[in-house]
């Protein structure tokens, strides 16, 4: 057998064991999946990665509307408090009912950083599987995902007065 011969078979072995490894992990059943158990670091390492670099490749191109309309982030304030504020919370809003239950947490949006306008619509329009996010553009129109996108952007300047007053606001 030559030696190019000999490294195919042993890397095609390691590559047989690694997939036989994974089919009776996934099999036996001995990962825990439930919500209120930690991913193990490299899961979550790899799970994390995955997810950026699958919102990158996706979200590049979008084109960004005008998100300074006081009358998108008022609609957007809405719609807001309506379909995100449980999970994402809001000015002067930090806890809620489901929110201890999510795994992985999701990112408290009001204190965040101002995120990405395309990676925002693309994860609101998308959704991401197992995180409990869903896939908002199965219900809501493009136009309506770049409300709450706009107000989203607006959010972590906020504070719980302006919050309440923009949802009080007689423009919607």
């Amino acid at each position: 057998m030559t030696r190019t011969a000999a490294m195919i078979w042993a890397v095609a072995a390691t590559l047989g064991l690694v997939m036989a490894s994974a089919v009776i992990l996934v099999w036996s059943g001995l990962y825990n999946i439930a919500a209120d158990d930690h991913h193990t670091a490299v899961v979550l390492e790899a799970l994390e990665k995955l997810r950026e670099r699958s919102i990158s490749a996706r979200a590049q191109d979008i084109e960004v509307p005008d998100l300074q309309d006081p009358l998108k982030v008022v609609a957007g304030a809405d719609r807001y408090a309506t379909l995100c504020l449980g999970c994402h919370l809001a000015p002067g809003v930090t806890t809620s009912d489901i929110r201890p239950g999510l795994y992985p947490h999701p990112p408290n949006l009001a204190q965040g950083k101002i995120l990405d306008a395309q990676r925002a619509f693309w994860v609101t329009k998308h959704g991401i599987k197992m995180s409990a996010m869903p896939a908002w553009g199965k219900t809501l129109s493009d136009a309506q995902i770049w409300e709450i996108i706009a107000f989203v952007r607006k959010m972590p300047d906020m504070s719980p007065a302006t919050f309440r007053q923009i949802l009080q606001s007689p423009a919607k």
